[in-house]
């Protein structure tokens, strides 16, 4: 593989990556809540409420009131549970699968960038017990991630600040900048999804990574490169048609499955 070509630190510049395909192959949280659920966490009524709003996104689009509905639910399923717990599954959730799921273009270019003198950070809704352990492996300066509140070891609940999300990556962005002096119109940023556009315009050298079909298209209106690590390459049409398909229902037929297997087990287990 070609190195990516990245310039040398003149000032303190950064670069900003987001998480889930972008630096990993799908979803880094569903991996989580997979083996969450097998360690029995949460429950079928929890898989079917996944589910109810999976099909909701699918048909209706996202919502602000759909995703708050998930996040107050997933908050309540980790209450009382310790962060160590969290963070040892998450560990095994990296070695057995996240870790053969890195893009191995996006990891040379994270690299180049560290080689340059860069700071690198990953930027995330992702939950920060994934986040960090990822930063960490991959040598990365830090991340900025959702961050769960806890007490005394053990989670609470409850959220500290906001879910970084679209406008809140680069309102924590802009905070880090100015808390450590980056020079944000030398700085790059990398993300998949038209949600990353307010990070991606924050900086002076953005670039859309593994772009969905939405952000393709905007990156192509207002001349950002593009680069896709995937595979297969595909157009901007087949894109929008395959591309919606696979990514709306991809979350209603994992917890489809989950449901149709566990009730599987209770049936064959009766006498």
């Amino acid at each position: 593989m070609p190195r990516p070509e990245v310039e040398a630190a003149t000032d303190h510049v950064a670069a900003f990556f987001d998480v889930d395909n972008t630096i990993i192959r799908g979803a880094s949280a569903y991996h989580l809540a997979r083996e969450l659920y097998r360690r029995g966490f949460f429950g079928l009524r929890d898989i079917l409420f996944a589910a109810r709003h999976s099909v909701a996104y699918a048909v209706l689009g996202e919502n602000l009131l759909r995703i708050a509905a998930i996040k107050e639910r997933a908050l309540r399923l980790i209450e009382g549970r310790s962060v160590a717990e969290i963070i040892s599954i998450g560990e095994e959730v990296y070695d057995e699968v996240l870790g053969h799921r890195v893009f191995p273009g996006t990891r040379a270019l994270l690299q180049a960038h560290l080689d340059a003198g860069h700071e690198v950070w990953l930027i995330t809704a992702t939950p920060t017990e994934i986040a960090d352990l990822l930063a960490r492996r991959l040598g990365a300066t830090g991340a900025l991630a959702t961050r769960m509140e806890a007490t005394d070891g053990h989670y609470t609940g409850k959220l500290t600040g906001t879910m970084l999300h679209g406008p809140g990556k680069e309102a924590a962005v802009r905070e880090l900048a100015a808390a450590r002096g980056i020079d944000l119109g030398g700085s790059y940023a990398y993300g998949d999804s038209i949600n990353d556009v307010p990070i991606l315009g924050a900086v002076g050298h953005p670039c859309a990574i593994n772009p969905e079909p939405r952000l393709r298209l905007h990156a192509a209106e207002v001349g950002w490169p593009v680069r896709d690590f995937r595979r297969r390459r595909r157009s901007v049409k087949q894109d929008l048609r395959a591309g919606a398909r696979s990514a709306s229902w991809a979350g209603t037929a994992w917890a489809v499955s989950i449901v149709a297997r566990a009730l599987l087990r209770r049936v064959r287990a009766r006498p």
